[in-house]
C-alpha cells in the first residue's frame, strides 16, 4: 500500500481538494516568501463572522528580561465574569511560519467551547530568530498570563498550554522551563503531534518522504536546521533531550499513524509515563500530519477533536457542553 491509500478515505478526498488551493510559493526556498504565500492564502478565504460568545484584542506584552515585547491576541468569553480557565495557545508552522492570524479560528473555538480566557502568542520565528527566541517568547507569554490572571478574569489554578506540531514542541519546551524556573503551575500540556526530535532517525521519520504539501522528512530537516542554526539542541528546543521528565504537569499527546512525528511522540509519551507523569497518548490510524485541519468534516477528524476537548474539560474542570467544532487551519 502507498502512503495515500493508507489515509482515511474521507480525509484523503479532502486532502486532494485542499491541495489544489495551495499556492506554489508555499514551499519556496525563502521562508519570507512562504509566509507571504500563506498569508495570501488566508486572506483569500472568506472571513469568519465574529463569534457571539468571544471578544478578542491584540496587544503587546513585556518579553523576558533582555528580550523584546511579545505580540499576543487575548480572547475572553463574552458572558460571565469568571474566573475562567485559561489556555496559552502556541501556533504551529515548523518554527518558521504561522501567526496570530493563522491560529485565530482555533483560539476562537477554544475560547467559546471552554468558556476560557485564551492567549495566543506571536513568538519570533526562525531562521531570523532561531532558538532560544521562540520558546523564550512562549514562556514569557505564559508568565504574563499567570501574573495577570485576575485582571483577565482567569483562574491561574486552571491553566493549560496548547500547541500543535512546532507549537506542540514549544508547549513541551515551555512546560520544561516552567518546571525548571519555579512556575507557573500548569493543569495540562496539550501537545498535538509535537515536533520534538531533531535527530531524524526514527522509523517514521525515515518512512515519510516526498509527501507534497504534507509535512515530511525533507521539510522537517530543513525546519530544524533553521531553528537550531548550528546550535546543539537543548531540552527547551528539543524536549527529547531532557535527561529527566519528573515534575512535569499532566501531558496529552496525539499523533497520526501516518505522521513522521509518530515514533518520537510515542517514545516521549512512554518516557513521561516511566517518570510518573500522568500522560494520555492517542495514535489515530489513517491520520496524517494535521489531517484534522485539512479534512475537518471527516468522521476521524471529529473524533480527534472531541477527544481533545474532553481532555481539556477534564483538566480545566469545565462542565461538558454540546459538541463544538474547531475551525480548520493549516499547520506544520
Amino acid at each position: 500500500m502507498t502512503f495515500y491509500t493508507r489515509i482515511d478515505p474521507d480525509s484523503r478526498a479532502a486532502l486532494a481538494a485542499v491541495t489544489t488551493l495551495m499556492p506554489d510559493d508555499l514551499w519556496a526556498p525563502d521562508p519570507a516568501v512562504r509566509r507571504a504565500a500563506g498569508e495570501a492564502m488566508l486572506a483569500a478565504m472568506p472571513p469568519a463572522p465574529p463569534h457571539p460568545a468571544v471578544q478578542w484584542i491584540d496587544r503587546m506584552i513585556p518579553g523576558q528580561p533582555g528580550h523584546p515585547d511579545i505580540p499576543v491576541r487575548v480572547y475572553r468569553p463574552s458572558a460571565g465574569s469568571g474566573p475562567h480557565p485559561a489556555v496559552l495557545v502556541i501556533h504551529g508552522g515548523g518554527m518558521w511560519g504561522g501567526s496570530l492570524a493563522s491560529e485565530h479560528p482555533q483560539a476562537t473555538a477554544l475560547c467559546a467551547a471552554l468558556e476560557a480566557v485564551v492567549v495566543s502568542v506571536g513568538y519570533r520565528l526562525a531562521p531570523e530568530h532561531p532558538h532560544p527566541a521562540p520558546v523564550t517568547d512562549c514562556y514569557g507569554a505564559l508568565c504574563w498570563l499567570a501574573a495577570h490572571a485576575a485582571d483577565l478574569g482567569a483562574d491561574p489554578q486552571r491553566l493549560a498550554v496548547y500547541g500543535g506540531s512546532a507549537g506542540g514542541g514549544l508547549a513541551l519546551g515551555t512546560a520544561l522551563r516552567a518546571r525548571d524556573h519555579g512556575g507557573p503551575t500548569l493543569a495540562l500540556v496539550m501537545a498535538l503531534y509535537p515536533m520534538i526530535d531533531p535527530r531524524h532517525d526514527t522509523p517514521s521519520s525515515r518512512e515519510f518522504e516526498n509527501l507534497g504539501p504534507i509535512w515530511d522528512r525533507g521539510k522537517n530537516i530543513e525546519a530544524w536546521g533553521w531553528y537550531l542554526a548550528g546550535q546543539e539542541a537543548d531540552p527547551y528546543a528539543a524536549p527529547v533531550h531532557a535527561t529527566s521528565l519528573h515534575g512535569l504537569p499532566p501531558v496529552f499527546i496525539d499523533v497520526g499513524e501516518l505522521d513522521l512525528f509518530r515514533d518520537e511522540d510515542i517514545a516521549f509519551a512512554q518516557r513521561l509515563m516511566a517518570a510518573g507523569v500522568p500522560a494520555e497518548l492517542h495514535v489515530y490510524p489513517g491520520a496524517f500530519h494535521a489531517s484534522e485541519h485539512l479534512a475537518p468534516d471527516a468522521a476521524l477528524s471529529r473524533r480527534i477533536v472531541d477527544t481533545r476537548m474532553t481532555a481539556l474539560r477534564r483538566a480545566l474542570k469545565v462542565q461538558a457542553a454540546p459538541p463544538q467544532e474547531l475551525s480548520p487551519e493549516v499547520v506544520s
